[in-house]
């Protein structure tokens, strides 16, 4: 393969990883299927491929799709217990963040609620308001009519709309703030500001620090608060999980604020909010080992401020 073929490619690879990570929420697969789409590019007559962009889009695409609808990956993460793996800010993969449907595709919250959806729901939900294709080449890349994609886009965001959490887009300054309350009130034990900070409606989901075989949900506020502040309690067996004594900071993740757990130079877990009206609507907690690898190598990378708890 010459050169010029090897640089539309790659062209093209930023865009076809952060296509490939919002329909599988896994940066590990998303490389699999972008590095797959590559042999297949180099093995392809490539004169005969009228447009680069479209080709490779449908390439990815549907080697997603394979995945999602393989038996291994339905038993790998069954709807209701699989959390998506979160992605530091500025992480290439994150892809466009230019609108509100493209910040909010990537979110974590949002992509959990994709799990809900089919295969080729999800597709074209993520086609159509990640990346603005018009119906017409959605149809192309997925191989149903123009107005099936119409279909299985609405249906999507009907879905989606019916069970998310927060609302309207929050301003990051205010967001962070509610977050540094929030925090302050788990680290000190206030349970009854913690339910204060809450929505009515909010929800939690943990995987357990990485331990449960099964994810685990919290659907009122006390529940939330008391889930909260056992989670920010120090104990000498949660150090010794964590390798150590974490401090705390917050940061970006998927384009909402996080709390992230630190020891050394790992991140060893994250905690992230979605903020509505003032207040936390739903939070997301990520602690096992696989799902931090990517955002541990990003935040050795990254310079970080003083952590809004330096000891635990």
């Amino acid at each position: 393969m010459d050169s010029a073929a090897i640089d539309r490619f790659e062209a093209s690879r930023g865009r076809l990883a952060s296509l490939a990570y919002r329909l599988l929420g896994s940066a590990a697969y998303a490389e699999d299927a972008v590095q797959d789409a590559f042999l297949r590019w180099q093995a392809a007559n490539r004169e005969r491929i009228e447009t680069p962009e479209a080709w490779l889009t449908k390439v990815v695409t549907n080697l997603c799709l394979d995945r999602l609808r393989s038996a291994p990956a339905r038993h790998e993460r069954p709807v209701g217990d699989w959390l998506p793996e979160p992605l530091l800010e500025g992480d290439p993969m994150l892809g466009p963040a230019d609108t509100f449907e493209q910040r909010e595709s990537v979110s974590l919250a949002v992509l959990t609620l994709m799990e809900r959806l089919s295969p080729v729901e999800r597709a074209a939900y993520v086609l159509r308001e990640a990346f603005s294709y018009p119906h017409a080449e959605i149809a192309g890349i997925l191989d149903i009519t123009e107005s099936a994609s119409q279909q299985h886009v609405h249906r999507a965001r009907r879905r989606v709309a019916a069970e998310r959490r927060g609302g309207s887009e929050a301003d990051p300054a205010s967001a962070r703030r509610i977050v540094e309350e929030f925090l302050a009130a788990a680290a000190s034990g206030r349970t009854e500001r913690l339910v204060a900070l809450l929505t009515a409606d909010a929800t939690a989901v943990s995987d357990g620090a990485g331990l449960a075989r099964r994810l685990l949900w919290y659907t009122t506020r006390e529940r939330i608060a008391a889930y909260v502040r056992a989670g920010f309690k120090p104990t000498p067996a949660k150090r010794r999980l964590a390798g150590g004594s974490p401090v705390f900071h917050i940061a970006l993740v998927n384009g909402s604020p996080a709390v992230l757990a630190v020891v050394g130079d790992r991140v060893v877990g994250v905690v992230a909010f979605e903020v509505g009206d003032g207040k936390v609507a739903s939070l997301h907690g990520i602690a096992a080992t696989g799902r931090l690898t990517r955002l541990s190598a990003a935040w050795r990378r990254h310079e970080p401020g003083a952590p809004v708890i330096g000891a635990w």
